[in-house]
């Protein structure tokens, strides 16, 4: 039977950050994953670059049941740390858009970061080893990884969540609270494409692949991002940010020209040219495939000399004010992240450990803390990594 300081469960980004901050105390460390390779998450984000943290990180930015509870960990462990430790392995970067930082080559790169920073301090990696069995006792935990009985005197649980299972994701980190009595929210898919019921994805299937600029308001949160058209309903990142507020039932409001008074510049445009036909003139503020399928829509196909004051708002606010109700979401096969998880009021804010099990620790997305789409979840990672590393 091996035995350990730390053993960590889960070969992600918080998984390993805490492996190497727990080993830097000096701690033997054990990291374990079912899945045949690291940080798989870390590599396919970013569109292969990795969008590992983002600058405007801010406790607004995150979801959870006690939205305060991950100020801790967030201001002790910042982004130009992780910034720092980034260029530390002199690996090149940019800024995008609203503070989102990118690896400027592969997002491999990251994962090597933490691989070489497992190996130089001496953790031990075990790959391909399903967990199971575990079991507390008076000096810590044992349990089997790989079939092999492993005891260690602290157990740290990052897992992850339910989302993208093609990568090896499941329910497991929420098994392990639920055997030791620690509560889990509800949990549902975030940051997830939305689907549209039959009749409306009707009329707009036929601009799946067009993108646009968009604000997107549900439950009181709204995004300046764009609004990606699909064949199942939408995508694009202001649909994912706003699908972590949306639920069932509840209708978007999707402005698709949020720099354009749309009723107000057709006006202007049947003063000015009263032969033309609506979609014409729409088309100088949105795509014209866009401006036709909606002019068709709505019935204002005519010249605008022939189109009413009351037809021209209709057409406006089919744009400027789209309120739809999608039927539901793509779920857990595409969602970037799990929303809910490990209560955190059964977790100490600063370290991450559980309040009624001494010595386990749960961190990253397996707990009820999500982060918008844009490197939020990643800082997340880290600092909860971070912060269980320092105690474990």
């Amino acid at each position: 039977m091996g035995s350990y300081d730390v053993v960590v469960v889960g070969a992600g980004a918080a998984g390993m950050m805490c492996a190497v901050e727990a080993a830097k105390r000096g701690r033997r460390v054990l990291v374990a994953d079912h899945a045949q390779a690291a940080g798989e998450k870390i590599r396919i984000s970013g569109g292969g670059r990795c969008n590992f943290t983002n600058l405007r990180c801010a406790p607004e930015a995150f979801l959870s049941e006690n939205p305060r509870f991950c100020l801790s960990a967030l201001s002790r462990y910042t982004p130009q740390d992780f910034l720092g430790l980034v260029e530390r392995h002199h690996i090149a970067w940019r800024e995008k858009a609203l503070g989102q930082l990118f690896c400027e080559g592969s997002a491999r790169q990251i994962v090597d970061l933490f691989l070489g920073e497992m190996h130089q301090k001496g953790v031990v990696l075990r790959l391909g080893a399903a967990v199971g069995n575990i079991v507390k006792t008076a000096l810590g935990f044992e349990l089997s990884i790989g079939g092999e009985g492993v005891d260690c005197s602290a157990l740290v649980i990052a897992t992850g969540g339910k989302s993208i299972p093609k990568m090896g994701a499941t329910g497991f980190g929420y098994e392990v609270a639920a055997r030791f009595g620690v509560p889990v929210t509800k949990t549902r898919p975030a940051l997830v494409p939305l689907t549209l019921a039959e009749p409306v994805l009707r009329a707009t299937g036929v601009l799946a692949g067009l993108a646009l600029d968009a604000r997107v308001s549900c439950a009181g949160a709204a995004f300046n991002e764009p609004v990606l058209f699909t064949h199942r309903g939408l995508s694009g990142p202001g649909i994912l940010q706003i699908s972590s507020y949306w639920r069932e039932g509840e209708t978007l409001e999707i402005d698709l020209a949020p720099n354009a008074d749309l009723y107000r510049a057709l006006k202007a445009a049947r003063g000015e040219n009263p032969r033309q036909a609506a979609h014409t003139a729409l088309a100088r503020h949105v795509p014209r495939r866009f401006a036709q399928t909606v002019s068709d829509d709505v019935g204002a196909g005519s010249a605008l000399a022939e189109t009413s004051d009351a037809a021209l708002r209709r057409l406006a606010e089919r744009i400027n004010r789209w309120r739809v109700a999608p039927a539901g979401s793509e779920g857990y096969r595409t969602a970037e992240v799990t929303l809910g998880g490990v209560d955190t009021r059964a977790l100490d804010q600063k370290t991450l450990e559980t309040r009624s099990v001494p010595k386990l620790y749960f961190i990253g997305e397996v707990v009820d803390v999500t982060g918008w789409l844009g490197g939020y979840n990643f800082q997340w990672a880290w600092a909860s990594g971070w912060a269980a590393g320092q105690a474990a």
